[in-house]
């Protein structure tokens, strides 16, 4: 049985734009670790929100589960998302010291995975929550995610902000409390490196699509790098886009180099005055 799955998913953020996912129909198994590979607006943060219930799908026929359930009218318990947009929230930017707001979540409930975490991400208890980086605060919403145990954890860019180390040691923990208690992960990134031995399946996206399902990975069968493999998948999509933009299907991205432009500050700014 699938523990993620999503059947004749498409998806708009409003009628008059395009869809940003189209036809999605995916199952992920128990235990399973996919990275979800694409450029950037392929649909794979939208995908994960739509599993995290953070949005409603309309289309008739669309299914969207987690462990057999609903994620929008029967939100399955043991599902953990976490994505960029927590380390601007102006809560979490509050003077609080770290310790008094893991204890405000119920970090005193999971002392002892807290407390892994901690080690693991190097975390100061002391640190002031408005004082510290964005990579410190993003250690910090980690541990806050990670400490409850999860059956399903869908990660969307989180290990961005963090230094090599950190990042490895949080990798190998996800890979081993996975692989201990069977728990899945749905991770969408643009870092590859040190990734390798981390999924059992990879996925490619583009334009809202999947170009590949996921797939299994066997790293001892493969006779190149996850980095390699996604280099050579946003090549292909950069030249799949380029094609269209050729034929006229959308709108041509860079420099319009045959397009006039101001050769003075004065007449820029008397192009955008809209006073007269």
């Amino acid at each position: 049985m699938a523990v993620i799955s999503a059947t004749n998913l498409t998806y708009s953020y409003n009628s008059f734009s395009p869809p940003s996912l189209v036809g999605i129909n995916i199952q992920l198994p128990p235990g399973s670790r996919t990275i979800l590979v694409g450029a950037n607006g392929a649909g794979k943060s939208t995908l994960l929100q739509l599993f995290a219930g953070k949005k409603l799908v309309s289309t008739p026929g669309a299914e969207v589960k987690i462990k057999d359930q609903d994620v929008f009218r029967n939100s399955p318990s043991g599902v953990t998302f976490l994505g960029t947009e927590w380390a601007m929230n102006p809560v979490v930017r509050g003077d609080i010291s770290v310790a008094a707001f893991l204890d405000s979540v119920g970090g005193y409930r999971h002392k002892e995975r807290r407390d892994h975490l901690l080690d693991i991400l190097d975390v100061d208890l002391d640190w002031r929550m408005h004082k510290i980086s964005d990579g410190e605060r993003r250690r910090v919403q980690l541990c806050f995610g990670l400490m409850a145990p999860w059956d399903v954890l869908l990660l969307d860019e989180v290990t961005v902000d963090l230094d090599v180390l950190v990042r490895q040691d949080l990798l190998n923990f996800l890979k081993d409390d996975s692989e201990k208690r069977g728990a899945t992960i749905l991770y969408a990134t643009h870092i590859f490196d040190g990734l390798n031995d981390f999924p059992t399946h990879v996925a490619h996206m583009r334009f809202g699509s999947f170009v590949t399902l996921p797939t299994p990975w066997d790293l001892s069968k493969k006779s190149t790098t996850l980095y390699q493999v996604a280099l050579d998948w946003l090549k292909e999509d950069r030249e799949f886009r380029k094609e269209l933009e050729r034929t006229g299907k959308t709108i041509a991205r860079g420099a319009r180099r045959n397009e006039a432009v101001p050769s003075d500050s004065e007449t820029f700014y008397r192009k955008y005055d809209y006073s007269h």
